[in-house]
Order: structure tokens, then sequence, then C-alpha cells
């Protein structure tokens, strides 16, 4: 006699196998289908607005007031962008200078965060840590706190409502991006800057030379993130500038709401161009974006 120890469970057949299996599969199935149902969900919810003011910005106004906003263009106008874009309206401009600010934060943020970034990262100097932590403790200050003393400083240099008023308090760089670039740096292996300096590299060639290129997703992804920030800048520009000549694009698109205030179609026209640049921004970094996510993981 066989003792129940030894006693092993029948095998199992195909005939069994069988429901087994298709089980699996339908529950698989509709697993897949709640997954993309609530993809789909929340891409209608991030897309719907902008679809919705892409329509706005092509209905005639009367057709807007006639019909309400949810009704489909007909026929679709480019009228509202032509008033929009005219000789005689200050949009035109304010979107020139809003490209001006962003270009020249762009290339200020980058270049001296990633100086002090590099500084940080590779340079022994004594309090390097706590200068850095002290510099870093400015993230826990709200942005709204230093308007006041940013605008009194601008006032006392005679930059209000100037140009270099609008970009000189925040083209030195900023402890977000010194920080993400600082721990990218330090990622990078310490033999590749040994071996330059073993070269002659002092540290201005190192950081151009190797340190940069290896850190081109992480300086995309930040880049994408500057020229969105300084893009939608409203407080700063309504604080320290005054009338049309520098005005900015979301200022300029404010105070349509307030000149035109049933003209909404004119409204959605400004905010679509505005959408557009960022749309083409994100289009150009995303493979750079991706690509420090994965790396990121990795690490």
């Amino acid at each position: 006699m066989t003792s129940p120890d030894t006693l092993t469970a029948p095998p199992v057949t195909q005939t069994e196998r069988m429901p087994r299996r298709a089980a699996h599969v339908r529950r698989r199935a509709l697993t897949n289908v709640a997954v993309y149902l609530v993809l789909l969900a929340g891409a209608l919810v991030t897309i719907g607005p902008f679809a919705f003011s892409i329509l706005t910005a092509v209905t005639t106004s009367k057709q807007f007031a006639r019909e309400g906003a949810l009704s489909l263009p007909a026929p679709p106008t480019l009228a509202n962008f032509s008033e929009l874009l005219g000789s005689g309206h200050s949009f035109a401009r304010a979107f020139a200078v809003t490209v001006a600010m962003t270009l020249v934060l762009l290339v200020g943020q980058l270049s001296f965060s990633i100086m002090a970034a590099y500084a940080f990262a590779r340079i022994e100097f004594p309090g390097r840590s706590i200068l850095f932590w002290m510099y870093l403790s400015g993230l826990m200050v709200p942005a709204v706190v230093l308007v006041v003393p940013l605008y009194l400083m601008m006032v006392q240099l005679g930059l209000r409502n100037t140009f270099w008023g609008l970009v000189l308090p925040f083209m030195f760089g900023s402890p977000y991006a010194i920080f993400l670039l600082r721990e990218y740096f330090r990622g990078i292996p310490q033999d590749l800057v040994d071996a330059a300096r073993i070269d002659g590299a002092g540290h201005f060639r190192i950081m151009t030379g190797i340190v940069v290129p290896l850190s081109r997703p992480i300086i995309a992804t930040l880049a994408l993130i500057t020229v969105v920030t300084q893009w939608n800048s409203f407080l700063w520009p309504l604080v320290v500038t005054t009338g049309e000549k520098w005005g900015v694009i979301t200022v300029a698109t404010a105070s349509l709401q307030s000149q035109y205030t049933s003209n909404w179609t004119l409204v959605m026209a400004a905010t679509t161009i505005a959408l557009v640049p960022l749309v083409i921004v994100f289009l150009i970094f995303q493979k750079h974006i991706v690509r420090s996510i994965t790396i990121t993981g990795f690490k």
C-alpha cells in the first residue's frame, strides 16, 4: 500500500485545460478593454479643452453667439486670426516680445545653470555642500513672495517697463535646474573626467567636451521645461510692464477678455496662437525627453 504522502494528483487533461485558458483569455481581454477605456477618457479630458479652443477660434462671433460654444463652425473661418494679427492690433508685437523673452531666458538659464551645476558636481571647494543646499532652499520660497522685492529692485535700476526688466531677474539659472543638472552630472563616470585631465583638459574643456554632450537628454528636458514656464509666465510681466510696448502674449490675451467681453472667438484665437509654438517645441524634443526618463529609470 502507498502512503497518503506519496499520492499525486491526477494529470490535467487537455479538455480541462481549455476552459481555464479561455477564462484567462477573457479576463485578460476585459482588463485590456478597461485600461484602454481609462486611457481614452484621460485623453479626451486632456485634449478636449484644446479642441474646444481651436473650434471656437475658427467660428464666427455671430455663430458663436447664436448657436453656443459646442456648435461646429459652419463654415470655418480665419477672420479671428487675421483680425488678431492685423496691423491695427498689438497682439503680433506681444507675440514677438514673448519669443524674444523666452529665447533670452532659455539661453541664460541653460548657460548659467550648466556652469553652476558643474561646479557643484565636479569642483571641490570649501563649503560646497553647504552653499548648494542653501541655494536649493530657494525652492521652498513661493515665487509670489519675490515679486515685490524684485519689482523694487527693477525700479531702483530704472528697468521698469523695459525688456531687461522682464528677463534680468530670471536669466541666471534656477534652483530646480541646477539641482536637476547636478544630479545628472554626478552620474557621469569619473574615469572619463580623469582621462581628460590626463590629456591636459581644464574644467571648461571637460564641461563643454564631455559633460554637456553626455547630458543632452536632460538638457533637452530642462530646455522644454524652461520654454513652457517662461512662455506661460503672467504675473511678473503684468507687474513690471505697463502698456503695449513690452506686453507679453499672456497679458495681451488677458486684456482681450476685458476689452472684448463677449467676443470669445477672438480670445480663443489668441489662445490657439499661443499654443502652437509649445506643441512644436514638444514635438522637437520628445525623443530626448523619453530618453532622459529611460536613463533616469535605469539609474
